[in-house]
C-alpha cells in the first residue's frame, strides 16, 4: 500500500506547529471545496486535505502518522499496518461536518479510531516495533578466514513520549564475524536496531559484508587468482619462485616451457566456506625485460637463429 505523506498534501513541514496546519487545512479548503473550486481534480484533493487535517490536527494522532512516516522505508512496514488494521470503519470526522471517503491508507492505520475524546489507541496497547537498520562492514580477504571480533559504532534515533524522533544517538558494539563471510552477506544482530515505542520490541541490526579490494587476489567464489609474473627465461627453462597466499608464502614450482596465461593450483590456499577452504590459482604471464641494450640485443638476436621458433606457425 503506499504511503500517504500528509505533510506534503497539506504544503507544511512535519515540524511545522497546529496554527501553521489549521492555515494551511482552511487555505486549502476554501481552494479545493467542489462548490466554489473550478478545478477539474478539485474534489479528490478536497478530500485529501480533510483526511490529512483529520489526522495531523490530533496530537495524538499525529504523533502515531510521525512513528509511521519514520518507518515508511522500512521492510516491516507492511506488518505495522496489519497491527494497526482494525477493519476499517469509516471516521465521521469533524473536518467537513460529515463522513468523508477516507484513503484505504487512512483506513488501514486510523480508520477504527473514531473521534471521541480519550480514546486509547490500538498502537498504543500494541506497541510499535522499532525500525530495523542497516549499515556496511568493510573487511579483508584475510580477516574472512578465521571468526573475528569487531567493534562498530552506528547512530540510533531516540524517540520522545509520543514516539517522535527526538535526535540520535550513538551506540558501539563488540560483534563476532563467522569464518567464511562473503561480499553482501548479512548478519543480523538481533535488538540492535532502532528503539520500539510503547512496549515494542527494538529493530534489528543487519551488517551487510563489503569485503576490501586485494592488490593481489581476485575472488572467484571460494577460489582466489593471482598473477604470477615470470622472466622468459624462467617460463623456458622452469623455476622454483615464492609466491604469495593469504596465510604466508610458499614455494611454487614453475614447469619447464610454461607458456602465459597457464593456471597452476594450489589446493587448499583459497577462501573458508561451509563446505571447505577454496583453492588459490596461480594465473602466469611472462613478462619481457626493459628495452635491451646492445649486449643483451645480441643475445636474444643468437637466441631467435638457434630456437628456429615461429609462434604464428599455427596460421600456416
Amino acid at each position: 500500500m503506499e504511503f500517504k505523506d500528509y505533510y506534503a498534501v497539506m504544503g507544511v513541514e512535519p515540524t511545522a506547529p497546529l496554527k501553521e496546519i489549521k492555515t494551511a487545512y482552511r487555505r486549502l479548503a476554501r481552494r479545493y471545496h467542489p462548490d466554489v473550486s473550478s478545478e477539474a481534480d478539485a474534489e479528490s484533493k478536497f478530500k485529501e486535505v480533510a483526511e490529512a487535517y483529520e489526522v495531523l490536527k490530533d496530537t495524538e494522532r499525529r504523533a502515531e502518522y510521525d512513528e509511521l512516516r519514520l518507518h515508511r522505508n522500512d521492510p516491516h512496514f507492511g506488518q505495522r499496518q496489519a497491527a494497526y488494521n482494525t477493519g476499517g470503519q469509516q471516521w465521521h470526522s469533524s473536518a467537513g461536518g460529515g463522513a468523508h471517503d477516507f484513503s484505504d491508507f487512512f483506513e488501514s492505520f486510523f480508520g477504527n479510531r473514531g473521534a471521541a475524546a480519550g480514546h486509547t489507541s490500538h498502537r498504543a496497547s500494541q506497541g510499535v516495533r522499532g525500525q530495523d537498520l542497516e549499515m556496511e562492514l568493510p573487511i579483508f580477504l584475510e580477516e574472512t578466514l578465521a571468526e573475528q571480533t569487531r567493534s562498530i559504532s552506528y547512530k540510533i534515533p531516540t524517540l520522545d513520549a509520543s514516539g517522535r524522533v527526538g535526535g540520535e544517538t550513538s551506540k558501539t558494539l563488540k560483534v563476532k564475524i563467522p569464518a567464511g563471510v562473503g561480499d553482501g552477506e548479512r548478519i543480523r544482530l538481533k535488538g540492535q536496531g532502532a528503539p520500539g515505542f510503547a512496549g515494542g520490541a527494538n529493530g534489528d541490526l543487519f551488517l551487510v559484508i563489503r569485503i576490501a579490494p586485494h592488490p593481489l587476489f581476485d575472488v572467484d567464489g571460494q577460489n582466489l587468482q593471482i598473477v604470477v609474473p615470470l622472466a622468459p627465461w624462467e617460463a623456458a627453462l622452469g623455476a622454483s619462485i615464492e609466491m604469495p597466499t593469504l596465510t604466508g608464502k610458499i614455494t611454487l614450482t614453475i614447469p619447464a616451457g610454461s607458456q602465459t596465461g597457464q593456471r597452476l593450483r594450489i589446493k587448499g590456499k583459497g577462501l573458508v566456506s561451509k563446505k571447505g577452504t577454496g583453492d588459490l590459482y596461480a594465473v602466469l604471464k611472462v613478462m619481457m625485460p626493459p628495452k635491451p641494450d646492445e649486449k643483451m640485443r645480441a643475445l636474444w638476436q643468437q637466441l631467435s637463429e638457434q630456437a628456429a621458433f615461429n609462434p604464428r606457425a599455427g596460421w600456416e
